[in-house]
């Protein structure tokens, strides 16, 4: 029975796109969109049926499909594991992928190729599925390429505009060279335990017989493909270019599933990241630092979309920050809190840019929160659960995070406290240059401005709801979250009671949030200021709207070589090797040429070669003797 369902969460999703592959444009938009949305509610019904199932039993789920690999001592099989990290990743990928796609129902309706649109989401929650519920390393591997092949076709998938190829094939190409990282990692492992099995992995480093610089290298590798898939430096140029798709496609990649794998993937790894602290505080420190950067560089960006992805790597560095101090519980806390808050931001930001006809520059909007009641209250719960203002989730995982840096590292703690006093302005200059004053955009904009429809507006609702009550599932004092992932972390876990140093953490963290947003406030809103044109930004603040020109640098140290070094295959050394080989060529037909010319049909030609050729014989064996 649980080997069916569990078929049938994976594959619902595979099952819709190759309706939608095949049918869908003669079936129409609606059933397009009707089948791409149930076929993930299936998916999520079946999560959620398995989450109940082990949340009373305490018995992962383990099947096995088929025997995969043997190679020598080295097994693989296909195999899945439902447990209760698998579990908690699968509620929240189906559950927001399955609101997502009704809100893409709506949003994409209009496009000519939606069919096609929902069977890439479609795709892309199987991969997903697929990564998260592998019980061994190689068949996350296959749902981790799989995301990123899906992040092209959805990242590009208004294809007759250059820029959005361009960012499709910069996301495919930077994931690619973390998962080279990935995969080395993963060969290593084989090597050493001839299991890439997570169960049988953790108990072979028990024995505590591992060679420690081959486990660091592993450990070491195994973070580079993180790096990549989840947005950290120097890895991290591809996602706020991912704001090329369609606004659902942002919400999914950025909320719920392709830029949380790398967070999963090494909480899943953690047995072997305990043994690498080395690595871990690389870890940690990457975190940090990608958590400043990128939350600095939001400060000053005015296309809606790109703030928020900024914001996102900025929250990812968080994570990261608590990954590399051991703290996977307290990241996977926010993961999730992430996963509400930022869903709806996101579907926000369309819904808005819905109702603009396509406009994203904040420069161009204010005043929308009375025409759009609805997607202001959502975004602005959502902003106040970001900027880490209590009682809203993102409080408690954000400070979470900020205390267990200041039990290990106060350095790393003040550049995350300084982040989040960044994201708390940033995220409020965007909800006051939205929202607030004046509307600056045409008058024909704001003769159709109107508030979305239901579609849109039911998950942003939803998604506010959970970004309200999502810190219940890790409160201070229950600890839910900390005892349901005790199995996976071996009380390797952070928590804390609520004491003086904890509520003095939690009222420095909240101060920085109110100043951030009266900051904020006292510029865009008593100020009335509003972000200067391109043309017209100079300074510090030009290097820091221009994101540090790192795609610059990486162009002039990366891509301007390669492209001199191919065109020089192209226009030197090709047509050399070429005329070589078209030279040999020549030599052999102008030799047959001659040749040819002996065969003439002649027999007294003939005959006289065979004497010659019998005397030359006669006359070497002769003088041999």
């Amino acid at each position: 029975m649980d080997n069916n369902l569990v078929l049938l969460l994976l594959l619902t999703p595979f099952v819709g796109f190759l309706f939608n592959v095949f049918f869908g444009k003669k079936a129409g938009k609606s059933i397009a969109g009707a089948i791409g949305t149930i076929a993930v509610i299936v998916s999520f019904a079946m999560s959620l049926y398995f989450f109940l199932q082990l949340n009373a039993t305490g018995k992962p789920v383990s099947v096995t499909l088929l025997d995969w690999i043997q190679i020598g001592k080295l097994k693989v099989d296909f195999g899945i594991l439902l447990d209760q990290l698998s579990l908690l990743w699968l509620l929240f990928v189906t559950g927001i992928g399955s609101l997502i796609h009704l809100y893409s129902i709506s949003y994409m309706h209009e496009d000519e190729n939606m069919h096609k649109f929902f069977a890439y989401l479609n795709l892309f929650v199987f991969f997903m599925i697929t990564l998260v519920i592998g019980n061994n390393l190689l068949v996350m591997f296959i749902g981790w390429e799989g995301v990123g092949l899906c992040s092209y076709l959805l990242i590009g998938f208004w294809h007759k505009n250059q820029d959005y190829n361009d960012a499709a094939k910069k996301a495919f190409i930077m994931n690619r060279i973390g998962d080279l990282g990935f995969l080395i990692g993963i060969f290593i492992l084989a090597f050493m335990f001839s299991t890439l099995n997570f169960v049988e992995m953790k108990q072979a480093l028990s024995a505590g017989t591992a060679n420690t610089a081959l486990l660091g290298l592993a450990a070491l590798c195994l973070f580079i493909g993180a790096t990549g898939k989840s947005a950290q430096l120097p890895l991290y140029t591809w996602l706020p270019d991912a704001m090329a798709g369609p606004t659902p496609v942002s919400a999914l990649i950025h909320a719920a599933t392709m830029v949380t794998a790398g967070i999963f993937m090494i909480t899943r790894m953690n047995f072997l990241f305990d043994l690498t602290p080395e690595v871990q505080n690389i870890i940690a420190i990457v975190g940090a630092i990608t958590a400043l950067v990128a939350a600095s560089i939001g400060l000053l960006q005015n296309d809606i979309k790109k703030v928020l992805a900024y914001s996102t790597v900025s929250q990812l560095g968080l994570m990261f920050l608590a990954l590399g101090m051991g703290a996977y519980n307290v990241a996977v806390f926010h993961v999730i809190t992430h996963a509400f808050f930022k869903a709806c931001l996101f579907l926000g930001s369309g819904s808005v840019i819905h109702a603009l006809h396509g406009e994203q520059d904040m420069r161009k909007m204010g005043g929308l929160r009375k025409a759009m009641p609805i997607t202001f209250a959502t975004m602005l719960i959502s902003t106040l659960a970001i900027a880490g203002i209590f009682p809203f989730a993102g409080f408690w995982s954000k400070d979470e995070i900020l205390m267990v840096a200041f039990e290990h590292n106060k350095t790393l703690w003040i550049i995350g406290s300084i982040a989040s006093i960044m994201t708390a302005f940033y995220m409020f200059r965007l909800m006051y240059l939205t929202f607030f004053r004046d509307f600056r955009g045409t008058e024909e904009q704001k003769h159709h401005l109107h508030e979305s429809p239901s579609l849109i507006t039911l998950p942003l609702i939803i998604l506010a709801a959970l970004a309200t009550v999502g810190g219940l599932i890790n409160l201070p004092g229950s600890n839910w979250l900390n005892h349901f992932l005790e199995p996976i972390l071996a009380g390797k876990h952070e928590e804390h009671a609520l004491g003086s140093q904890e509520y003095m953490l939690m009222g420095i963290a909240l101060t920085g949030a109110i100043i951030g947003i009266v900051w904020a406030y006292a510029k865009y809103i008593k100020q009335g200021f509003v972000p200067k044109q391109d043309s017209e930004i100079a300074g510090v603040s030009k290097t820091i709207y221009n994101k540090y020109y790192v795609d610059e640098f990486y162009t002039f140290l990366i891509i301007t070589p390669l492209n001199a070094l191919s065109n020089f295959f192209r226009t030197t050394l090709e047509p050399a090797l070429g005329g070589i080989v078209y030279g040999f060529g020549t030599v052999a037909n102008g030799l047959s040429n001659q040749g040819k010319k002996l065969q003439s049909g002649s027999i007294g030609l003939y005959l006289f070669a065979f004497v010659i050729g019998v005397l030359a014989i006669v006359s070497y064996l002769f003088l041999a003797q």
